[in-house]
């Protein structure tokens, strides 16, 4: 059947998908020059007897999040429409497709590269609950790739992710509705609190997202039945076989995370994002993956950056932004990060080793981890050299930030920055003056 010239204001392209209760065209937004995904409602699923109140609801509760959860892993939501004649929302467009594909034991993704996906869910999801949001529908089909992948072939460093669907979202104190009734939600990946009909927090998404990670690296869910009510007595009642039943390769720290984010006593499984995040994170170094010098994972550049004292007045949006445009590197001993007369065109960190700053072949400081340097090539206005040559002394990692990449990141990014400069700066004059004084 042919697709509607338009909806509302958006000139239509194209069909992207049907649902049992809608179909997904492909938009254009002309005003802002960008396309976008259109979920247009079947009208007869809202005058349904039985469940029409109920489908109205979980639309309102999408509708109602337009504009208001702006993360990079989190599809956004720019306006909604609902009415007797057409109801439909209108969200940011992600051309990959869904996670679905890679949950068969023939189509798995690299290890590394489901860590780094399940990393960014913790972070996406840690900033919804902190807007009082819990999604209570995470699964494979709600978590998108930002890029298109050839015969579902995605190598650990393709594209992105981002979280859709949030109509069956939990607000505040709000309790919309019951996600399991009439097929709304998934059993399988549902928390035994919310197969009961207990009170949800984060805790149930925590579930939901372990059983995701346990699919994704296996190939299976951790429970399978004949039934849904075989499949929910599991849940409930029985312990699923280990991850590394199915997959030996999977490290042990990841399996213990994996567990933990499952257990069925709110009391033992994770009490917050931040500490699903860190554990992630963790098994992932001592698991030692993606060990190359260059080749450093978002969640290791998250945590590290989230460590340095600059960076705590970052929110997670704005910190994302910067694993996004930093530069990541190991250098070897002597090697000159920044050489004496030379433009500055960038700044830099140090994570981990000790740094010279020389002139005239004398050392003038040591810098250690946690350390700014090169910054005031950036503050200074106009063409700018450097006044020293930055050395390393040992092995060292380092993070470089090129100029240009800050000017062109958003307000709020940059203010940190200068802000953060300003804390640097003050500090450098208090030891001096600490230095005068004492001798």
């Amino acid at each position: 059947m042919k697709h509607p010239d338009r909806i509302g204001k958006y000139e239509i392209r194209g069909k992207l998908g049907d649902g049992a209760t809608s179909t997904v065209y492909l938009g254009y937004d002309e005003f802002s020059a960008r396309e976008v995904a259109i979920k247009v409602i079947f009208p007869d699923v809202l005058r349904d007897k039985e469940h029409g109140l109920q489908y109205r609801r979980l639309l309102l509760t999408e509708a109602s999040l337009a504009g208001k959860l702006q993360h990079p892993h989190i599809v956004e939501i720019f306006d909604a429409v609902i009415n007797d004649e057409q109801s439909y929302i209108v969200m940011e467009y992600v051309p990959g497709g869904t996670l679905e594909p890679f949950c068969k034991p023939d189509t798995l993704l690299p290890i590394e590269r489901v860590v780094e996906i399940i990393f960014k869910c913790t972070r996406a999801l840690d900033y919804a609950n902190r807007a009082g949001i819990t999604h209570r529908d995470i699964k494979p089909a709600n978590i998108l790739l930002t890029e298109r992948a050839e015969n579902n072939q995605v190598t650990a460093s393709s594209g992105d992710i981002k979280i859709s669907d949030f109509g069956a979202a939990l607000i505040g104190d709000i309790e919309n509705s019951q996600t399991q009734v009439f097929g709304v939600g998934s059993p399988a990946y549902m928390s035994p609190q919310q197969l009961s009909d207990q009170p949800l927090t984060l805790q149930t998404d925590i579930y939901s997202l372990g059983v995701v990670m346990y699919q994704l690296l296996t190939g299976r869910l951790p429970f399978e039945a004949s039934s849904n009510f075989g499949m929910i007595y599991q849940i409930c009642n029985t312990e699923p076989p280990p991850p590394t039943t199915f997959r030996i390769d999977i490290p042990l720290g990841l399996a213990a995370v994996i567990k933990r984010a499952m257990q069925k006593d709110l009391a033992v499984r994770y009490q917050s994002w931040r500490e699903f995040s860190h554990d992630l994170a963790q098994s992932f170094r001592n698991a030692q993956l993606s060990v190359q010098s260059t080749d450093f994972p978002d969640s290791e550049k998250f945590e590290t950056l989230r460590t340095l004292a600059f960076f705590t007045e970052f929110s997670d949006v704005e910190l994302w932004e910067v694993v996004r445009f930093s530069r990541w590197s190991e250098l070897a001993p002597r090697t000159v990060i920044m050489k004496e007369g030379e433009p500055g065109d960038f700044f830099a960190f140090l994570l981990s080793g000790e740094l010279a700053v020389e002139k005239n072949k004398r050392t003038l400081v040591t810098l250690q981890p946690g350390e700014c340097f090169g910054e005031m090539a950036i503050i200074q206005r106009g063409q700018h050299t450097r006044s020293a040559n930055i050395v390393a002394l040992t092995t060292a990692r380092v993070v470089t930030i090129p100029a240009l990449a800050l000017q062109h990141s958003s307000d709020a990014c940059r203010m940190h920055f200068y802000q953060g400069f300003l804390n640097v700066i003050a500090q450098r004059l208090d030891n001096a003056n600490q230095r005068i004084a004492s001798g």
